[in-house]
């Protein structure tokens, strides 16, 4: 969904049927105001937490727009929130979420605070299911804002999943896994992501040599 107009629109449509309404009469967009989502990350950061674009506005506890420099150079986009984010609301939680810090802070030598982390889907998907096609799309605008406003020079992308969603690239993950591919003015580069790590502790070596090409990209 691009316009942001529409966004507030379909926003007041889930409200709306989520308290029962079956049917209202036709809303007339204005035009004249119908331009792309704001400029502000921080309108766009109370958007995510106000919006009921999806069902899985109904399920979650919190919808979480990222965390990080708005101004980083360095952009890392994960798949969905797990349920330990969406408890506790930390995005750095459990053991998966301690493994990301460690990569950031002890190989890529950065603060947390120096990059930018944030989700394609910014709300917990209902039973920790794969997101929906609709989910997904619902989601799309405002990560891409978010790397439209922050222009960052490096995209990790956490998963195939992630690689995929930004890049509609169907390529075999192990082919794209470590590579820098060009993506607008940024580079994005697809890792193994930390909780696949965990089940898999012999590709650790792998995403630290990722890791290391990555530090040297900056």
């Amino acid at each position: 969904m691009r316009s942001y107009q529409n966004l507030l629109m379909l926003q007041n449509l889930y409200r709306l049927k989520s308290v029962g309404f079956e049917y209202i009469d036709p809303i007339v967009i204005n035009h004249k105001n119908d331009g792309d989502l704001p400029d502000d990350m921080g309108v766009i950061q109370t958007l995510v937490e106000q919006c009921h674009l999806c069902d899985l506005s109904k399920s979650r506890t919190q919808s979480l727009g990222g965390i990080g420099s708005v101004s980083a150079d360095i952009m890392i986009v994960d798949a969905f929130i797990s349920t330990a984010q969406d408890e506790s609301k930390k995005y750095y939680a459990a053991n998966a979420g301690q493994s990301l810090q460690k990569m950031v802070e002890n190989v890529l030598k950065l603060s947390v605070e120096d990059v930018f982390y944030t989700h394609c889907v910014k709300c917990k998907p209902l039973g920790m299911q794969t997101p929906s096609n609709s989910e997904i799309l619902s989601c799309k605008a405002y990560l891409f804002k978010q790397i439209e406003l922050i222009k960052p020079k490096i995209i990790i992308a956490l998963g195939e999943e992630v690689y995929y969603i930004l890049t509609n690239d169907t390529t075999a993950f192990d082919q794209v896994r470590g590579q820098s591919i060009n993506f607008g003015k940024a580079v994005i580069v697809p890792i193994y992501h930390p909780a696949y790590l965990l089940r898999n502790p012999s590709l650790r070596s792998i995403t630290l040599h990722d890791l290391k090409t990555i530090k040297a990209l900056f």
